[in-house]
């Protein structure tokens, strides 16, 4: 089977499957009773029809760059990083810490610091699995979802227990000092006239756009990337060469890991202002959709992540203005997840008989 030119494996492909997932959940809709063209409609408007649904869907776009890129970089490196749920929880611990510990005079030097805690608890979670992984030959898939669970319940125990303010009962951390409050869209000059203060998206999108520039530059730009992206492709080649199997594993781990604890800088620091339960919702696992979807490039880990956004923002609308149960978003991002993911051959082979035609007829 020849290969499909670049153009259409990178968007005629995407595009398609997108559209197919599309038609099934019209015709689910349709079963169910609902209209398709109303669904489409709502979700449409709830995400991009005005500068609120723009500010959310691209709040959620920033949290799901981050766990996208997460899964990219250990992807390259052939590692399945399921752990980013529980890498982003961890970075959230290290966030709270962080803004917790003094009484930050300006949020411009309470970000780099939040940063840090979140990249080192996020990175220090994820170095447990690729340690295992490198020097036992544990299996990542298995190890890393392990951890979220623990990472879950650690959490919880020391919310509950721990960082709980005395006479408060619920389980979270206080509130964050003024002074590490991020700016919001409203806060930032050129786009305080376009969105309202409400809006939850903040600095933390440009941190992410600048991250997926930095994982570009690693990945292809670096000799630790080539090697990243050598081993992936074939570990006997690579190990011949004199590339270091546990370098590579437990460095792209720990890069990995510390991507997706800086997820939490969005929704810790930049939205609730405090720790709190579950605080990752979902992300991490999210970003594993996005980086299928996104083939493991920044670029299209962007443009993932913003259909996800979109689809997290447009459901969520949905579910407030139609009859239709917001569980419907679920099948939806299920199914673009089917076909970009697990049915991307099956797309490829329909579109392979066109391109044969047309290199025929030359």
């Amino acid at each position: 089977m020849k290969k499909l030119p670049t153009w259409a494996d990178l968007v005629l492909v995407p595009l398609i499957s997108i559209l197919l997932a599309a038609i099934i959940s019209a015709i689910v809709v349709l079963a169910i009773g609902g209209n398709p063209v109303e669904v489409i409609s709502v979700m449409f408007d709830g995400a991009l029809g005005s500068a609120y649904g723009w500010g959310y869907t691209l709040y959620y776009t920033t949290s799901f760059i981050f766990t996208g890129l997460a899964v990219t970089v250990a992807y390259h490196a052939s590692q399945f990083n399921i752990g980013a749920e529980g890498q982003a929880q961890l970075g959230g611990l290290g966030v709270a810490l962080v803004c917790l510990a003094l009484p930050w005079p300006a949020w411009w030097l309470a970000l780099p610091a939040a940063m840090m805690g979140a990249a080192l608890f996020g990175a220090a979670w994820a170095a447990i699995p690729g340690w295992l992984a490198a020097k036992r030959g544990s299996h990542i898939v298995i190890t890393t979802i392990m951890f979220n669970y623990i990472a879950y319940s650690l959490l919880q125990y020391l919310l509950v227990t721990v960082l709980r303010p005395e006479g408060q009962m619920d389980p979270a951390t206080a509130r964050f000092p003024k002074g590490a409050s991020l700016p919001t869209f409203h806060d930032i000059p050129g786009l305080s006239g376009l969105f309202s203060p409400s809006v939850p998206a903040n600095v933390t999108f440009f941190v992410a756009l600048a991250a997926c520039v930095l994982v570009w530059v690693l990945l292809w730009k670096t000799k630790f990337g080539y090697e990243i992206r050598a081993f992936g492709l074939n570990e006997k080649a690579a190990s011949y060469a004199g590339i270091s199997r546990t370098k590579i594993i437990l460095g792209s781990m720990l890069i990995s890991g510390a991507l997706a604890g800086l997820m939490s800088i969005n929704n810790v620091m930049g939205e609730a202002e405090r720790l709190l339960q579950n605080s990752a919702e979902g992300a991490g696992f999210i970003g594993i959709a996005v980086a299928l979807m996104g083939r493991n490039h920044p670029l299209g880990v962007f443009l993932a992540a913003f259909l996800f956004g979109f689809l997290y923002q447009g459901g969520a609308e949905m579910g407030l203005w139609t009859s239709i149960p917001i569980e419907l978003r679920l099948l939806i991002q299920g199914l673009v997840v089917l076909f970009t993911g697990a049915l991307d051959g099956m797309v490829r082979m329909m579109l392979m008989p066109f391109f044969r035609v047309k290199q025929g007829a030359k």
